[in-house]
């Protein structure tokens, strides 16, 4: 009798064909780890919708069989939705130390930080849950202490590489451990789950110094006029130079934000940030100094309406207000989606005077072809699993895979869910596994479904109209109304014509329910609905939602 092979399967729940919500599944008979747990921010069109979370209903059903998750770096991409997946499932946590330090604040918040565990490992280090051993390879990326994962299962090594880019001087550790990635790729690598994000660029990344070089040239020539600059909270190598920078040219700095203050807190007690004494000042504080004395750093450089930034351009912030002349610099690129909300925000800033740079201040984190090049050249892995990136960027990096000659089929452009089996000499799809959005509104987890949303979008198109009546228990007849309400449909004083008709279009139906003797409320609901639908298309061509309400007495 032939032994049943086993199989590796790899599952991505979320990452893939999207920017953010970052997760993915390894499993091995009875084990499986979990590497990263993001976030992704709501579309346009998923409205009031604070937070975009993974489904994790496949964990939850195998929740025994889970050893822990790994996480690559702190970016709330890779992070954020870790505090609700905790609440699920408690299981522990590996990172470097900056990464913990981050996930830290977040489980504070939550309450979570005693029941957690949580275990800081190195680069260089290698953690055994049996039967996987997960081996941390040094990175670079636009946040300090980002690792690639060299994961040795049974059927051989996969390579996950986080998000990375080669940076050579970077600002903060080392740079990049090629040659680890050099040995593994000559021993044998199965496959490679490497980061697409840049895929369709040419080129290399610039080093993150080029950006402090921008930045001091920047800040020589502002003269007498206060410095503004959003960018990343996580970003703790950006927020080095502007502190750098400002130091250079005599200035303080203060921090707006509570995730910028929070890291800046977090990265300076574990030694990531290094800030000359007497630099930092309260925001309360900078009415003490002159304008060429102040650097501000904020959040909000992807015009996010509750940031810093969106609310200093709208003067909704309590404490700084935008002078003319104030020299506010945007040091991010927008991520695909957030283009016209950036731009509605640097309008507003230059309408109020300020001077606004919203270029050349900026490097990717992520690498370009060049670098994915060279990753897929060193490891040399027989089969490719692009992640991390919206379809078009997963297929520019499969073609790039086939360029550099690897065949065709053995490139797994996958989907959310699906389940890619690997064996020694094997990898194909073998079905899907529930995954999807789950969206977070205020302190709902959930309850905000597709019909929620769909509401939603047709009230917020084109609005509301209440439909009350009363009607006498024992005879069935109108006692009073038809009353109807307008929310967002018509100004009522305006289209008082129209409300009348209405109204008596409300009442024809409920005339015909009488003849009819109709007395299921269900079913005068639906004639109402019906009919007064029906005439306010054709005198409007709206069709608003419309709520019947019957009163018995």
């Amino acid at each position: 009798m032939a032994v049943k092979k086993s199989k590796l399967k790899i599952i991505p729940l979320g990452g893939l064909g999207e920017i953010g919500k970052n997760i993915t599944v390894f499993e091995y008979n009875d084990s499986i780890i979990v590497i990263d747990c993001g976030l992704a921010f709501p579309e346009d069109e998923m409205l009031g919708i604070d937070l975009v979370i993974p489904d994790i209903t496949y964990l939850k059903k195998n929740a025994e069989k889970i050893k822990g998750i790994i996480l690559t770096h702190g970016h709330e991409d890779h992070i954020g939705a870790l505090p609700y997946f905790l609440k699920e499932l408690n299981v522990p946590i590996y990172g470097t130390k900056l990464t913990i330090g981050l996930v830290e604040n977040k489980l504070k918040e939550h309450n979570l930080l005693r029941t957690v565990k949580r275990h800081c490992v190195s680069t260089g280090e290698t953690i055994d849950l049996a039967p996987f051993k997960i081996e941390f390879i040094r990175t670079n990326h636009s946040i300090s202490d980002a690792v690639a994962l060299a994961i040795h299962t049974p059927v051989g090594v996969v390579i996950h590489s986080g998000d990375f880019k080669v940076d050579y001087t970077p600002i903060n550790g080392n740079a990049i451990d090629l040659q680890r990635f050099a040995v593994l790729g000559s021993k044998g690598v199965l496959a490679l789950l490497a980061d697409s994000t840049n895929a369709e660029r040419k080129g290399y990344t610039m080093s993150e110094r080029t950006v402090g070089n921008a930045l001091e040239e920047i800040f020589a020539e502002v003269g007498n006029h206060r410095i503004m600059v959003a960018t990343f909270a996580s970003n703790v190598d950006r927020v080095q130079q502007i502190i750098n920078a400002a130091y250079k040219h005599n200035r303080k700095v203060a921090v707006i934000g509570r995730s910028m203050v929070n890291v800046v807190k977090t990265a300076s007690e574990l030694g990531y940030l290094d800030v000359p004494a007497n630099t930092l000042i309260e925001l309360s504080e900078i009415k003490k100094y002159n304008d060429d004395q102040i650097v501000i750093i904020m959040t909000g450089s992807q015009g996010e309406p509750m940031a810093a930034l969106s609310r200093i351009a709208t003067s909704d912030h309590r404490q700084v207000e935008v002078k003319p002349g104030d020299k506010i610099i945007l040091s991010s690129s927008p991520i695909p989606g957030n283009e016209k909300t950036v731009s509605k925000v640097i309008n507003e800033l230059f309408r109020k005077g300020a001077d606004v740079i919203y270029e050349d201040a900026h490097v990717s984190g992520h690498a370009c072809q060049e670098e994915l090049k060279l990753l897929h050249s060193l490891v040399k892995p027989k089969y490719f699993i692009p992640v991390h990136g919206e379809y078009r960027h997963l297929k520019h990096h499969a073609e790039l895979a086939m360029m550099l000659g690897m065949p065709k089929e053995n490139i797994h452009i996958l989907s959310n869910g699906e389940v890619l089996e690997l064996t020694k000499d094997s990898a194909k799809v073998s079905g899907t596994v529930p995954s999807g959005q789950i969206l977070v509104d205020g302190l709902g987890v959930g309850d905000v479904g597709n019909i929620v949303l769909r509401d939603r979008r047709h009230l917020s198109q084109d609005g509301l109209l209440v439909v009350v009546v009363t009607i006498d228990k024992a005879s069935n007849t109108v006692i009073s109304g038809p009353d109807i309400i307008s929310r967002g449909f018509v100004y009522v004083r305006e289209s008082e014509d129209l409300m009348d008709e209405a109204r008596n279009v409300v009442k024809q139906s409920l005339n015909q329910c009488e003849q009819r003797q109709i007395t299921e409320w269900s079913q005068i609901k639906s004639l109402i609905k019906d009919t007064l639908r029906d005439y306010l298309w054709q005198q409007t061509k709206r069709s608003p939602m419309i709520l019947p309400i019957i009163m018995e007495v």
